[in-house]
């Protein structure tokens, strides 16, 4: 018996990813409700409906997402190229990370000119044709936006640090070194900030004989958000990218952009986090509040900012509606689980990951809102991160299991590229196979500080590297993948298992994780109950199964009640629902041949997957 899809009727038929009736009837059903439900002025279980609330966003990281003209490197035209394939998958907002013009010492985060396109990835006009074919298809699209810091190479920076009686100096932060006793020639740092790429957040400047603020990269300096001239810029920016077209923005370690007064340094307890201590500034609500006063609120756009250093407890200072400020924040308690200092592993349980999503159910109110995503383009990919890929088998059934989860918790879920691919870590085994400053950057710090040998930094790298995520979309079995056709090689290699995992065999194959993925963004889409829908885990001590309900009261129709039962590994159990909860109807299941009823006793095989009715 096949598997039983979302609708009971959805039967998709992917053939070679092109758009079929049967999802196109499915996208205008589902743009029917929404239309339906925020045309009405009532809330949904306490909840304000919004688009952005319903949205299932796919991130594009453009460098490796698909080459249009054979230099290896991903661009514009190429994402235009792809936007059947996402329309298809059924994800309807684009996150796009950065296009703008920048130098690329961390790969775009480092941006010289914000209304500028990246010369790699095309021209303005590429973009307003990529934008075009967005609406065309009924998606939004979002775009990053990084002004916590700019490059050294942004017309602000080389006009800071040209002069000190630069108009431009109090854009960036500059101080005078602490003397040295050991060599007066070369003073020290202002203070023991470190910055998150190793080393000291300050860099000396010969020209005018002070250092610089650098959070990050030596070629990121730090805006001075207190400086109001350096807001009414930022305003600016962002009011040109939205009067193009663009539906908001996800915003990069937006906490970070008010300093604490006086720069002091850190105390030792503060040197372990120091994040807790730069994402709470005294400014960050007012500055946050400022932007959306005079920028978001005159437009309808989705935000979410990065909340690097940002307690769940904390969140709804940003997050809530009733504040004005952003809509939602990528909280990384989940996704950071499994890591302990750097790249090393933590060991972690179920039940702990359980507790997360328990704790943000309960200290979220209806205010605010949530996100749910367990990669992007700064950690491993999602199968290899917490799924299993010992075997094809288990490599398949996990990832299937974790989009289940993803697209059935609470908050809108993001998907990064590749992950509805099953996409798998590249298998490092040498230094220069990396091409990450974070990770060539504590290099010298670990191995060549004497911390730890190469062997371990490249086993730690290899496990949770940024690369591994930055790898080039597998499209094909053709060479490079299909990313790219005339190169040598693309800007960063290939996963070698590309000829198995690819969008093309994966769109021929019913039992794909790509077809389940698509189903199940389907199922989400169809419900309410996903979206605003009360959560209650039901086994929150079961240390292999995951069984939690998603339910929502609807006037004048049956309630929506849905049971989520996931077994988080390869051992197969009998498994009894708690609390007299019977298992009704099959609405999706990642296993074929899973009966299409349940019951209060459940036989569940390694990594299973199932949405019920109850």
């Amino acid at each position: 018996m096949k598997r039983t899809t979302v609708l009971l009727a959805l039967g998709f038929v992917f053939a070679a990813i092109s758009i079929d009736q049967t999802f196109a009837q499915q996208s205008s059903n589902a743009a029917k409700a929404e239309s339906t439900v925020h045309n009405s002025a009532a809330r949904v279980n306490g909840y304000e409906p919004m688009w952005w609330k319903e949205a299932v966003v796919y991130q594009v990281y453009p460098r490796s997402f698909q080459d249009s003209n054979g230099d290896g490197i991903g661009d514009l035209n190429g994402i235009t190229q792809r936007l059947d394939y996402l329309k298809k998958l059924g994800v309807n907002v684009i996150w796009l990370s950065p296009h703008y013009d920048s130098p690329n010492a961390d790969n775009g985060y480092d941006i010289r000119d914000y209304r500028k396109v990246m010369k790699e990835f095309g021209t303005m006009a590429d973009f307003d044709r990529m934008l075009a074919g967005i609406k065309a298809r009924h998606m939004r699209l979002i775009v990053d936006l990084v002004v916590n810091h700019t490059s050294d190479e942004h017309r602000w920076f080389v006009e800071s640090r040209s002069s000190k009686d630069s108009p431009y100096r109090d854009y960036y932060f500059w101080r005078d070194g602490k003397p040295n006793p050991a060599d007066p020639a070369h003073p020290l740092p202002p203070n023991n900030y470190p910055s998150f790429f190793s080393g000291s957040a300050w860099q000396w400047d010969g020209t005018t004989k002070q250092f610089y603020l650098h959070y990050f990269a030596v070629k990121q300096p730090d805006l001075n958000w207190d400086n109001p001239k350096v807001r009414e810029d930022v305003f600016a920016l962002m009011k040109f990218w939205l009067d193009k077209g663009v539906d908001g923005f996800r915003m990069d370690v937006i906490p970070l952009i008010s300093k604490q007064p006086g720069l002091p340094d850190l105390t030792p307890e503060e040197m372990k986090d120091p994040p807790r201590l730069w994402a709470n500034g005294p400014h960050r609500d007012e500055y946050l509040q400022q932007m959306n006063r005079e920028v978001l609120s005159k437009y309808d756009v989705m935000t979410v900012g990065e909340a690097i250093g940002i307690t769940l407890e904390e969140e709804p200072k940003i997050i809530n509606s009733q504040r004005h400020e952003l809509n939602m924040v990528f909280n990384f308690d989940a996704v950071r689980l499994n890591r302990g200092e750097f790249y090393s592993e933590a060991k972690w349980t179920l039940p702990q990951l359980k507790a997360i999503y328990d704790h943000h159910a309960t200290a979220l109110s209806k205010t605010d809102w949530d996100t749910v995503f367990l990669s992007n383009h700064d950690n491993p990919r999602l199968v290899s991160n917490y799924g299993d890929t010992s075997t094809a088998e288990f490599r398949i059934r996990s990832a299937k299991l974790l989009e289940t989860m993803l697209l059935t918790l609470r908050g809108t879920p993001f998907i990064f590229q590749g992950d509805e691919l099953g996409m798998t870590n590249y298998p490092f085994t040498r230094l220069d196979q990396f091409n990450d400053i974070e990770v060539k950057n504590a290099y010298k710090e670990k191995v060549l500080g004497g911390k730890m040998t190469e062997g371990e930094f490249i086993a730690e790298s290899r496990r949770f590297g940024r690369d591994n995520s930055r790898t080039p979309m597998q499209w094909s079995d053709a060479p490079n993948a299909g990313f790219t056709s005339d190169a040598a090689k693309p800007w960063l290699a290939m996963n070698p298992n590309y000829k198995e995992i690819n969008a093309s065999k994966e769109g021929a194959d019913p039992e794909s994780i790509l077809r389940y993925t698509q189903e199940a963004i389907g199922l989400h889409h169809a419900h309410l109950a996903f979206v605003y829908g009360d959560y209650k885990d039901l086994d929150p001590d079961n240390t292999q199964v995951f069984a939690y309900t998603r339910t929502l009261k609807v006037p004048a129709k049956p309630d929506q009640r849905f049971l989520v039962v996931l077994n988080f590994g390869e051992k197969p159990l009998d498994y009894t629902l708690p609390e007299g909860v019977t298992a009704g109807k099959l609405v999706l299941a990642n296993v074929q041949g899973t009966p299409e009823t349940g019951g209060s006793k459940l036989k569940l095989g390694a990594w299973d997957a199932r949405v019920y009715t109850y």
